[in-house]
């Protein structure tokens, strides 16, 4: 008998029975749920001989198509197919009318994997209808438990307990403003001091002494002050050369 063409399968071109792919199959249970629906047997009374028969036959040279381990698979199945035959065909003593029929793990096995299937179909159409909708790996908002369900309960102790227990506040310190200790009428009259001993004072040797930003900055201040006095005179050969302040006309009599 010719067994019709299973979807997923190759028909060769001779007069074999069908060539079964068997790589579209998940497994040996998925090529045998195939092999009963697509006939419509009650899978509760399966022709054990005739499905063996076009299960070993879509197997033929599964160990050249398929690695080793999947290879097993629908040979392992294969023997158990023809376990059952042949414990079908051995006759029953009268005493054992009654044995649990050899078909019955069989047919558990299949009806699994056909729910399983069945589920792992609708995940899977879920899952494309989602994608449609939502990005991957997106999860919706949970709403905040709702923090009045459970009553507080704490005694009088705990609470002192807790209290005491926590550290106390740091000391609140004082906030002082800087206080500016140099003047600019300090720096002017070290310039003075400096001018009279000396017709001319570079700027760098002048505040060498003393070695902070603070005094560089009123120093320079007093002598713009005095520049502006005309007091003394700023000379500077080039940019960023050596800064030198010269005793001024009116500096004289000082």
């Amino acid at each position: 008998m010719r067994l019709p063409t299973p979807v997923g399968s190759r028909v060769s071109e001779s007069d074999d029975p069908f060539v079964v792919d068997i790589e579209r199959f998940q497994g040996p249970l998925d090529l045998l749920l195939h092999l009963i629906r697509s006939q419509d047997i009650d899978i509760f009374d399966i022709p054990i001989a005739e499905i063996t028969a076009q299960f070993i036959a879509a197997i033929e040279g599964v160990e050249q198509r398929l690695t080793l381990e999947r290879a097993g698979e629908f040979l392992e199945m294969a023997a158990t197919l023809v376990r059952i035959k042949a414990q079908m065909l051995l006759p029953r003593r009268e005493d054992m009318l009654e044995e649990e029929d050899p078909r019955s793990e069989l047919v558990r096995r299949l009806l699994e994997y056909e729910l399983f299937r069945e589920v792992a179909y609708v995940l899977s159409d879920a899952e494309a209808e989602r994608a449609l909708h939502r990005g991957k790996g997106h999860v919706e908002p949970r709403p905040p438990p709702d923090r009045m369900e459970l009553p507080l309960e704490l005694a009088m102790d705990e609470l002192l307990e807790v209290a005491l227990s926590l550290p106390a506040p740091p000391a609140k310190r004082p906030h002082r403003a800087p206080v500016q200790p140099i003047t600019v009428d300090e720096k002017i009259e070290l310039w003075f001091k400096a001018l009279k001993q000396k017709a001319r004072v570079p700027f760098k040797s002048f505040i060498r002494r003393w070695k902070t930003r603070v005094h560089a900055v009123m120093s320079f201040l007093a002598c713009l002050e005095l520049a502006k006095r005309g007091v003394v005179r700023l000379r500077q050969q080039r940019p960023f050369g050596t800064l030198w302040i010269y005793r001024g006309e009116s500096d004289e009599d000082r």
